[in-house]
């Protein structure tokens, strides 16, 4: 199928779901408006919290994200790249705290990477108009300096529509569909998905089965479909959605992750067969504009060609 073809049907079914009245997950259809239990809960706790005098104090939590950055290694990654830069940003919300992106932003300055891998959920709110979201964002990443590419997926709080939006902020937008990134013959393979927690379809997983074989990294919004992932060989899953919980208790235990399988990919490093995965906390919030024991992230990691241990955050 040509590339524009595929993209006019990808449109076509992810356009049907948004209309419906299902989310569609791997498991199966929910109707929409328990998907939106989340959002009441969060909404409720926001007003308890302003009640109770501790509003402040997580809204202060919130705009205070961190870089983290740490090492993964790889017995199969192709030698041209060792020490590959891969800075991993998901679960933006920009529009609903604008401030943070400036935050963000100074945080980033000057970082050299090699690839950004934007994990969806670009939109916070349902009915914001996309560039109170995506404008924040190409501020925030300006100060970045990028050698190779700019990937993207959409996640369950983006329309069909802000996939033209990103593509316009200068991003590749992976849609069921793989790309490769060459440096002295050899290859890395991405694989990004759409949004799998509300618009899974058959596509999704085609696109991990059917990919190239070779080193291979997967960009999806949610960790629901990791072990679909590592049956297809993927090395490295990176994704987002859970927010590392947002709300946690102080050992940092998430109270929700909104996973519906795959759970053991709620938050940071984890594997799944010999894959490794990776789930970001996300950099801005949903529902209550407040964290606590779950501190806002980007991720910078670097490849290592090595025996298939993660060394570890630092």
């Amino acid at each position: 199928m040509r590339a524009d073809a595929a993209r006019e049907a990808w449109a076509a079914d992810r356009q049907r779901i948004e209309r419906g009245r299902y989310s569609v997950g791997p498991a199966g259809r929910r109707l929409r408006w328990r998907g939106r239990i989340l959002s009441v809960a969060l909404g409720t706790f926001g007003l308890l919290a302003r009640l109770g005098g501790f509003y402040r104090h997580g809204r202060r939590n919130a705009l205070a994200p961190v870089l983290v950055e740490f090492e993964l290694s790889f017995p199969t990654l192709p030698a041209a790249f060792d020490g590959y830069r891969i800075l991993h940003v998901s679960d933006t919300h920009l529009d609903i705290l604008p401030e943070l992106g400036a935050i963000a932003g100074r945080l980033l300055e000057g970082v050299a990477v090699d690839l950004i891998a934007l994990t969806g959920d670009t939109l916070g709110k349902h009915r914001a108009a996309l560039h109170e979201a995506t404008m924040p964002l190409a501020r925030m990443l300006a100060g970045v300096r990028v050698r190779d590419r700019r990937f993207a997926v959409l996640g369950n709080h983006d329309p069909a529509i802000m996939a033209d939006a990103l593509e316009a902020e200068g991003f590749e937008v992976l849609l069921n569909r793989s790309a490769a990134v060459e440096r002295n013959g050899e290859q890395l393979w991405i694989t990004g998905l759409d949004d799998v927690h509300s618009f899974y379809t058959e596509a999704a997983r085609t696109a991990l089965s059917e990919a190239a074989t070779g080193f291979r990294i997967a960009l999806v919004h949610s960790a629901e479909v990791a072990d679909y992932a590592s049956a297809a060989g993927i090395a490295l899953y990176l994704c987002g959605h859970t927010h590392g919980g947002q709300i946690c208790l102080p050992d940092g235990r998430p109270l929700i992750t909104q996973l519906k399988r795959c759970r053991h990919g709620a938050s940071g490093l984890w594997r799944d067969g010999a894959m490794i995965g990776y789930t970001s906390r996300g950099l801005g919030v949903s529902g209550a504009p407040m964290r606590f024991n779950c501190p806002s992230e980007m991720t910078l990691l670097t490849l290592r060609r090595g025996p298939g241990e993660a060394i570890g955050a630092r």
